[in-house]
């Protein structure tokens, strides 16, 4: 697991490092210093100059821009041609700018102001304007230093902290930025850096490890707690499967999905439920889909009702909601089930009756949207599955507000509800109604295809019926659908994948635990 952590709270364990712990932050700033220079030498070495290549830090008051200096400073020791490009005005410098400007200009170093400068040949440039503070939108004097970037036709660019002009806390593009090939961050990376449009200017980014304190993040105090992603690390979440067991041990999910002419989505959620380790797996579906799911997925157990059931003798079918309700551990609610009037009564029967965990997605979420009174039902159980489309119909927001700031907008929606909201977007979003958050770095291009969502709420079914909580499960599976993409693309390409080789590649995914031997 890694943390993601906004600019205010980078500042804050950087506070603590320095005035609770005691290390200097002259020390701190050494470390970074090198590790942007260890990143520009390495860029340098992989583009195999002729000449030694001509290298320009630009670089703003604050102490991002001191780290710049001091990075040019490292590079200008071991003799490479470094232009130190002040941006900002340097009366209003912080003390650590101060200082490295100071020793810059004691080694020899050509230092200047931005309009006192000539632009030329520039072979790799390091941005050191802004960093993790930036909270406002770029403008006057800085918005011509960023265009002055912009053309100096670097062949490569390195960040410090974070790409200038890109919001470190939402990866909103604030006016302007500047597009990095490697972004050098420090101690942890940056939620900005993460979400999109941000992950996209960020290039490669590098977290090095420059001397906060181990537990400096458990200091933090007042906001939201640090959000979270996963990597391989992290498959030892899968839930582990006894020896000793049987196909109860790992749950009943009843899968309440596909009305007419929509019977794949049923049979993806169920597949994928499955594949992910499920024990039972039951569908719920109108009639018309009986033949299809017999033999696509003849593993399911098959329950079926005509769409006249409900109007004709609504008693006889809410008694039938009630007893799937009570044989179902977990409760897929949604895929393909349409939008015609009835499902307002169907949605209604399975809300009222349900006390297991339960997957809003889909058809489902349309129905919350299109009657607000459903959500009067939902409990600290439900977890939601909206993409940004689904997400502005139950909001009320446009798709461009949302994704202003996707992980406050799940937040929300979260909180005001008790549940937790899966927002599905580029990078998934995960928020619990406790405040967890989790933002997904896994997945690619290739799984935006028709069914692909049906497979994500059929994986954290699977996850929920083996044991996992709402927030772990929806975390996990997010990262686990993903995963399967990025494993088919490598394999296959970027453009052939359909949802249930997704499903099915959920079912390859290994956690690598030993296996047990003699019994033990």
């Amino acid at each position: 697991m890694q943390y993601l952590v906004t600019g205010s709270q980078m500042k804050a364990i950087d506070r603590h490092t320095i005035q609770t712990v005691g290390i200097p932050s002259a020390v701190l700033m050494e470390r970074a210093a090198l590790a942007v220079a260890d990143a520009v030498e390495e860029m340098a070495a992989g583009a195999k100059y002729n000449l030694s290549p001509c290298i320009r830090a630009v670089c703003g008051t604050g102490n991002n821009g001191a780290d710049g200096i001091a990075a040019g400073r490292i590079l200008h020791n071991r003799g490479y041609k470094v232009t130190i490009v002040l941006a900002g005005d340097p009366q209003r410098g912080t003390e650590e700018f101060y200082l490295q400007r100071h020793i810059a200009k004691n080694l020899g170093m050509q230092v200047v102001g931005w309009k006192d400068f000539l632009p030329g040949r520039c072979d790799i440039l390091i941005d050191a304007v802004f960093g993790v503070g930036l909270s406002r939108p770029v403008e006057g004097e800085y918005l011509e230093v960023l265009r002055m970037m912009e053309d100096c036709g670097a062949s490569g660019t390195v960040a410090v902290d974070m790409p200038s002009g890109i919001h470190s806390g939402n990866g909103q593009v604030m006016g302007a930025a500047v597009r990095a090939d490697v972004t050098v961050t420090f101690g942890y990376r940056k939620l900005g850096s993460v979400l999109y449009p941000g992950r996209d200017y960020c290039g490669q980014v590098k977290v090095c490890d420059i001397g906060f304190a181990p537990d400096s993040i458990r200091t933090l105090d007042g906001g939201a707690a640090p959000a979270v992603t996963f990597g391989p690390e992290d498959l030892d979440r899968i839930p582990v499967r006894p020896e000793y067991s049987n196909k109860g041990t790992f749950g009943r999910i009843l899968v309440v999905a596909g009305s007419e002419n929509m019977g794949g989505a049923a049979y993806l959620s169920a597949l994928a439920a499955y594949r992910m380790g499920a024990g039972l797996v039951k569908i719920m579906t109108e009639e018309e889909n009986r033949r299809m799911m017999q033999v696509l997925l003849p593993e399911a157990i098959l329950k079926t009702y005509r769409t006249d059931e409900m109007e004709d003798d609504p008693e006889t079918f809410y008694r039938k909601v009630q007893e799937e309700c009570a044989w179902a551990d977990v409760i897929v609610l949604g895929p393909g089930i349409g939008q015609e009037p009835r499902v307002y009564e169907l949605m209604r029967a399975f809300l009222m009756n349900a006390y297991v965990p339960m997957i809003l997605d889909a058809d489902g979420l349309n129905a919350v949207a299109r009657y607000p009174e459903l959500a009067q039902y939902f409990t600290e159980n439900i977890i939601v599955t909206p993409h940004m489309g689904e997400m502005a119909r139950l909001t009320g927001l446009t798709v461009e507000q949302l994704r202003g700031d996707i992980v406050a907008a799940a937040a929300e929606y979260g909180g005001e509800h008790g549940i937790t909201c899966v927002l599905k977007d580029a990078a998934t979003v995960v928020c619990g109604r406790d405040g967890q958050t989790y933002v997904n770095m896994s997945g690619n291009s290739c799984m935006a295809k028709a069914g692909s969502g049906d497979v994500l709420t059929g994986v954290i079914a699977g996850l929920l019926a083996q044991g996992c909580e709402p927030w772990d499960a929806a975390a996990l599976g997010v990262y686990l659908h993903g995963l399967a993409g990025d494993r088919i693309r490598d394999r296959q390409g970027s453009h052939g994948m359909l949802a249930r080789e997704l499903a099915d590649e959920v079912g390859r995914i290994d956690p690598g635990r030993p296996k047990p031997q003699n019994g033990v």
